[in-house]
This record gives C-alpha cells, structure tokens and sequence, in this order.
C-alpha cells in the first residue's frame, strides 16, 4: 500500500509529509455541528471531505480514532460573546426546552449524514456532557496566569498570551490588525482587552441551559468546548483538527490559545480546512435568498432550483471539486455531476459481464498508480475521478468488444472500483431506482427473446429500438441478450 501521502497544512501554509506521531494509529478532530437549526450545505461540504479523508486514511491501513463533536450548549450569536444564546432563542420561537431543541436538529443532522452516506465518526462527543473537562481546564489556563474572572465570568487574556506566544499563528494575520477591526470596548464591557474571549460565562436569570462552576452558574464559552474534548479523546497533541475555513480566524485560533495555555502544546499537527460554497457565483447566505437545505436541494423545492438531484449525485457533486476550492452551485453544474455519477454507476453494472481474453490492450496498472498518486496529494478527488472515467472508457469498450482485457487485469478493475468508487469516495447505486427498473428491463427483454424465438422479428426490433429510445442498450449474444445504461 501506498502511503505517501501529502496533506496541505493550514498552520505552516504548506504541503507536507503526513507522518502520525504513533503509526499506525491517527487522530482526526473535526469541528461538528451547532444543533440549533437544519444543518446548511456549507456545514455538509466540510463533513462529506472529512468522510473523504477518513475513509482514506482507513483505506491504506492507518487505525483512525475520528473524533467529531456536536455543540449543543454555549454558542452565542456573535464570535465576541455577543448577542443571545443559539439554542434559547430558538427554544423561545418553536416554544421547546433547548433540549428538545438540540435533540431536534441532532437527529436531523444525522439523518441527513446518512443520506450522504457517511460514515459515523469513532466518537460524537457532545459539550453538555463534558462541562468538567471544561472546567478543569478552565481551571489550568487561570493557574497559568493566562486567564481571569470578572463578576462570575472567566475570559481568556489573550495580549497576556501574545507576549509569549503567536496568537494568530493559524492565519498569520497581525494582532495589530485584528485590533484595529475590534470595536473598542464599552463601559459596560467587563473584559480587559478587546480580542480577549470567555471561557465561561455567568448566566442570566432567564438563562436555561446553566450549570455551577468555582466562579458562577454559568455555561462555557463555545470555544473551549472544543479544546476539552479533542484533549479528552485523542491527548495533549493529535495528527489532524479540521473544519470549515470560516473556524480558523476565530474558533481555531483560540483552540489553540487555549491549549497551549493549558497544556504548553500546539494541540494539532497538521490542520485543515475546507473552502465555502458559492451559488452562482455569490457566496450562500439566507439573506441574499441563496441559500438552501440539503431536503431542498433533493426535492428541488426552491426558487434557484430548476429539479430535484439525488443525494449521491449531490456527494459526487461535491467530490468532483478539491476541499480546498470554492464549490459553485448551479443547476447546470448539477446536471452535468448526475450525468457523470450515471455513467460511473451504468459502468460499475457491467463489471460482472465482461468477458475475459489472452490478452489486455491497455495498461492498468499505471492507472492504478495514478489513482493513488491522486489521493496521495493532498487528497485530490477531482483527479481520481477523471483516472475513475478512463476506467469507465475502459469497462464500456471491453464490453462492446473493442478492446480485450486478460482475467487478471478485470480482477484489478473490479478491486480499483471496490476501493475507489465505494470505499473512499463513498459512493453507492441507489437502490430505489435500480432494483425496480433492472426487473422490468429483464421482462421486457425477456418478452424480445420469445418473440425472436418465434420469429416475429418486426416485435423484436420494436422493443429494440423503443428501449434504445429509453437509454437502454441490447446486446445479443450466441448464449443470451444483455442490456446496458447508454451513456
């Protein structure tokens, strides 16, 4: 097995090496959802390129432990501690305890995971149950000096931080600049500097969600959530922390702040990070009325969406762009992704049909090679599929007996469309479709092979064509008819 493999690290801005601290085991933190509302596409990006990354990993033998949180307590709507509570406020409109809340949309986040046929994660832990770890390191970065109370509340001081420490290592932005784009603060703002952050938060009276600390009844921060719990699962310092890009200037940042102020370590090695999607060009936002749901994207039921596209048409969609590229949707991009996942999966129904010869006129091996070489750099999957379509060119022509393949090489075909099709990108023939349609194809073909029998040949070739019509090909052979998706 190939393990070359070459990932981009946001924290250096370079690619490297991958090299696990203890191969072959790996630990992979991934930022999870906010369970407040529908989980968005953008959110779905992110965790369909983990899935990617993970289930690659895995494929050339590394013992992933895949860590990927839920936030369901302490999410504020600003990143500064501003603004309302996430959960309570949504609690107050659909007139729910923000449990139910929570309870609500995780379910929904994990219904939508399995549409997209992901894999679960080794752990989903959720920051409600883990508000000790909180605490106690809460307690270690205040033992540090890093950090202080104020009326019930702790904040994280982050220019007591910076004097020791690159506090904007991940973006390598100046904390002069970050500064100057804080708003200065108020008279009534109790923390001492403007950038510093709370890592935990005195409760309101009308505060729900609360529970007792050494400083106040309170709830933590949304930040240090995070911290405790990658700390928790995978240790002091771990392989890989990924999330979507828009984490790295401010939740990122301040996971590691918080880390190193606990622990004196960088908490990740390599970190990660996937780009936005776009629509048409715009970046995705409720309030440009761009923006959409995934059960919208399925059904179509929405004003920029001309149909409804599958959920595997959706994740090849998704793959055929790099994690680190912009993602623009459009319908007509769509359009094209479902053409191509159809003629991957008509490909992947006539592996079983191929006949073997003495000899094969192409080289597959190298293509095997390419295909490794695709994922071995930095997990590009838009070049492993155009290396998947030439297998395709490949399959369709040995079955229309224009190129001959030896036994050997349809065996290695057959394990690069296991492995590659399936296992690492993930996806799958979906089956409401297939089964049905696959029964009445074999009827109808059945109903041609009676009719030739009986040499009623103006039947035989109507259903022929009329299938040709419909996007199925024939083939007649000494022994049987076989059918075939056109392209």
């Amino acid at each position: 097995m190939n393990k070359n493999l070459i990932i981009y690290n946001t924290l250096t801005r370079k690619k490297e090496s991958f090299k696990p601290q203890n191969p072959p085991l790996v630990g992979l933190y991934v930022c999870g959802p906010t369970v407040y509302s529908d989980v968005h596409l953008g959110n779905c990006r992110t965790f369909i390129s983990f899935d990617l990354i993970y289930r690659y990993l895995l494929h050339l033998g590394y013992q992933v432990r895949y860590v990927r949180n839920i936030t369901d307590a302490g999410h504020l709507e600003g990143d500064r501690d501003e603004g309302d509570d996430k959960f309570a406020k949504k609690a107050k409109l659909e007139k729910l305890e923000p449990m139910e809340i929570v309870q609500k949309y995780t379910i929904g986040f994990h219904d939508i995971m399995r549409l997209f046929n992901t894999l679960p994660p080794s752990i989903e832990p959720t920051a409600t149950g883990h508000i000790s770890e909180q605490i106690e390191m809460i307690k270690q970065i205040m033992n540090h000096g890093f950090a202080y109370e104020i009326n019930g509340s702790v904040y994280f001081d982050v220019e007591k931080y910076s004097k020791t420490s690159h506090y904007t290592i991940l973006t390598n932005r100046q904390l002069d600049d970050l500064l100057v784009n804080t708003r200065e603060l108020s008279g009534q703002d109790e923390k001492k500097g403007r950038l510093d952050f709370a890592l935990w938060i005195k409760a309101k009276p009308e505060h729900i969600m609360r529970w007792p600390s050494p400083w106040s009844i309170g709830f933590p921060g949304w930040h240090i959530e995070c911290s405790a719990m990658s700390h928790k699962y995978l240790g002091d310092h771990f392989d890989i922390h990924g999330g979507g890009m828009d984490l790295a200037a401010t939740h990122h940042t301040n996971e590691i702040a918080q880390s190193e102020a606990c622990n004196h370590k960088q908490p990740a090695k390599y970190w990660m990070h996937t780009n936005m999607l776009t629509v048409n060009g715009a970046r995705m936002s409720k309030s440009a009325g761009n923006g959409f749901l995934p059960m919208e994207l399925f059904n179509g039921n929405h004003p920029l969406l001309k149909r409804g596209y599958s959920p595997m048409t959706v994740r090849f969609f998704m793959l055929q762009a790099h994690y680190r590229s912009t993602l623009d949707f459009s319908n007509d991009a769509l359009d094209a992704s479902d053409k191509g996942y159809k003629r991957l999966m008509n490909a992947v129904a006539l592996l079983n049909k191929l006949k073997s010869s003495n000899q094969s006129d192409f080289d597959i091996q190298s293509i095997q090679e390419r295909c490794y070489a695709a994922m071995n750099d930095d997990f590009n999957s838009p070049i492993l599929i155009s290396e998947l379509f030439e297998i395709v060119r490949i399959i369709n022509s040995i079955y229309d007996g224009k190129v001959q393949a030896t036994e050997e090489d349809l065996k290695i075909i057959r394990k690069l469309i296991q492995h590659f099709v399936f296992d690492v990108l993930g996806l799958k023939e979906e089956e409401h479709q297939a089964d049905d349609m696959g029964k009445i194809v074999d009827w109808i073909v059945q109903l041609r092979t009676e009719a030739k029998a009986n040499r009623d040949f103006v039947t035989s070739d109507k259903i022929r064509i009329g299938l040709q019509a419909l996007g199925i090909q024939l083939k007649d052979n000494k022994e049987e008819t076989t059918w075939s998706k056109i392209n």
